[in-house]
């Protein structure tokens, strides 16, 4: 009785798991691609702009704060799901990987209030007068901080990617084709990462590619655990 009950438990997990990554991605892809995107409001080496586009439409980049802090809550639900589906694999990795993405996520939160922090004292100035310099500066030094901080939260990522995406391998719960990929994706994103951070000018040429293969990990995965659900057997050693 009480394997079938934490049969079914995983089951639940993984369709709350597959729901939760679909969610998630289209919650981050929307604050990156149409709040933070270039041509809404983040002017990329351009802080004037970037504050004037900040004030002119401020509501959408508090918009841009809430969901993002939606994402990373949806983030913190999804880590539980993962480990109560994986948990009976192997509990110490499993719980080795909610550690790696506890942390990605408390670097993202942080990010997040500094971006906050930020705003407030851009649009508290007086809309009516050119800006002062040191608003320009702050505003600046966020945006490289918050983009440097994401750097280090996909490390993060990729290193809990790689662990819950090999238990999923080892446990066979879905196909290992799919298993496989997440692997190389969250090693793709971390390696990718790590580089950026020792040759900084190769980060145009890197993001987009590493940034694809994960994005389509999460959303298959997404889809298979939500419509497919995980392949448990019938006994489950823990």
């Amino acid at each position: 009785m009480e394997a079938q009950t934490n049969i079914t438990s995983q089951s639940k997990a993984a369709r709350l798991a597959g729901l939760l990554y679909l969610v998630a991605m289209a919650t981050g892809l929307f604050a990156e691609f149409y709040v933070h995107f270039p041509s809404t409001l983040v002017v990329s080496g351009d802080a004037a702009k970037t504050a004037a586009n900040i004030i002119a439409k401020e509501r959408l980049y508090r918009i841009g704060i809430a969901n993002n802090i939606i994402t990373f809550a949806i983030n913190v639900v999804l880590i539980w799901a993962l480990y109560v589906l994986l948990k009976p694999v192997n509990q110490k990795l499993a719980l080795l990987a909610v550690f790696f993405r506890l942390v990605e996520t408390t670097l993202a939160c942080t990010a997040i209030l500094n971006s906050f922090v930020a705003m407030q004292f851009v649009t508290d100035a007086d809309r009516l007068k050119a800006f002062d310099p040191n608003q320009i500066q702050a505003l600046s030094l966020m945006h490289s901080m918050y983009a440097l901080t994401f750097v280090i939260v996909a490390i993060f990522l990729g290193f809990g990617s790689t662990i819950f995406n090999f238990l999923l391998l080892k446990s066979r719960y879905i196909p290992k084709v799919l298993a496989v990929w997440g692997i190389f994706a969250s090693l793709l994103l971390l390696i990718s990462q790590l580089a950026i951070i020792v040759f900084p000018e190769v980060e145009k040429a890197i993001i987009p590619a590493s940034y694809g293969p994960i994005a389509l990990d999460e959303i298959a995965l997404g889809f298979w655990l939500l419509f497919k659900g995980a392949s448990i057997p019938q006994m489950v050693q823990g």
